[in-house]
């Protein structure tokens, strides 16, 4: 039996707009090994939240997947009715999103909330989804679950609210985890331990977690695995220790460059030259070829293929062998 509970294979997410088709997600692939946390790393646009979506398959318009498969355990969900994907979100794969106070509905109770996952996906009755969601409640570290479970949002700090989203998203032992921006508006105590529960949850589920980040030290910390993505294309991924101690892309190289040292005295942070491309009518090149100080005539023809310099670690640059550090 695969080790690999999810399997994206060539996946393109595009929307379609008055100015043009923007290509968010453009020609992704990655596997998901059972039990592994994979973090997902660029910057703002590149296309992270877009390919979560999509794998839940909860784009809307004018957003359309237009090619590719998404497998969870050899069952492509792309080619499933959106009654069955129904059965999937939330009880085999469950999502964490940016913003806990607009992801959470502020006229209902947290426990309803929590208690209604339950109810669907568990066909618990009401009392024992009640239980359930208290012992959840407790399960990710907050005091006096049965108050809280009568709270509304408002009365609650990020922290808790975070908290209690955890809790709706383990509510049925899902497979798979995907966190998008956890740690997003929390302040560093609380971040650090969002992060511990997380590590914790993982360990008592055995479930897999995508971690999508643009904070490298929560990457460093928690991930397995690394992916780079840029403009909608994956530019560099591998384990942990191969993409943050040997980096290869001149972009992933960038990304690390400009995040503080605490052994290193700098007037000044580097900074990666120039701006994200427009994701519409992109030229046939590498799309970071503008901003790379690397960059020869080579770049301007065509997208490089990913090509694996170690095992398991690939990397999409024409300019592989030389010395690009």
């Amino acid at each position: 039996m695969s080790d690999k509970l999810l399997q994206v294979k060539n996946l393109h997410t595009y929307f379609y707009t008055d100015a043009g088709v923007v290509k968010a997600v453009n020609g992704v692939s990655f596997d998901v090994k059972k039990g592994q946390t994979i973090g997902i790393v660029g910057e703002s646009g590149c296309g992270k939240s877009v390919m979560s979506l999509s794998m839940m398959r909860l784009i809307q318009n004018p957003g359309k997947i237009v090619d590719g498969e998404i497998l969870l355990n050899d069952t492509d969900l792309i080619k499933l009715s959106q009654n069955e994907m129904r059965k999937i979100n939330g009880n085999r794969i469950s999502m964490i999103f940016q913003e806990p106070m607009t992801s959470l509905n502020p006229v209902f109770t947290v426990g309803n909330q929590i208690s209604e996952a339950l109810m669907l996906h568990e066909k618990l009755s009401k009392k024992e989804a009640k239980n359930k969601a208290i012992e959840l409640i407790t399960t990710v570290g907050i005091s006096r679950p049965e108050q809280i479970f009568n709270s509304y949002p408002h009365e609650l700090s990020g922290g808790m609210r975070q908290r209690i989203m955890i809790a709706m998203a383990l509510s049925c032992n899902p497979e798979l985890l995907i966190a998008d921006e956890p740690t997003t508006a929390l302040d560093v105590t609380i971040q650090a331990q969002i992060l511990d529960l997380l590590k914790d949850i993982k360990k008592k589920f055995d479930m897999s977690i995508i971690l999508i980040t643009h904070d490298l030290g929560v990457v460093s910390e928690m991930a397995d695995y690394v992916i780079v993505m840029y403009a909608g294309k994956i530019i560099e991924q591998g384990s942990v220790n191969d993409v943050f101690l040997n980096p290869t892309h001149p972009y992933t190289i960038g990304l690390l460059k400009s995040k503080p040292q605490m052994n290193t005295v700098s007037e000044r942070l580097y900074t990666i030259p120039g701006q994200v491309p427009v994701l519409i009518d992109l030229p046939d090149k590498c799309y970071f070829s503008d901003r790379c100080e690397k960059c020869g005539e080579e770049c301007k023809n065509g997208f490089p293929d990913a090509v694996e310099v170690e095992k398991d670690h690939f990397v999409a640059c024409k300019r592989i062998g030389e010395e690009i550090k």
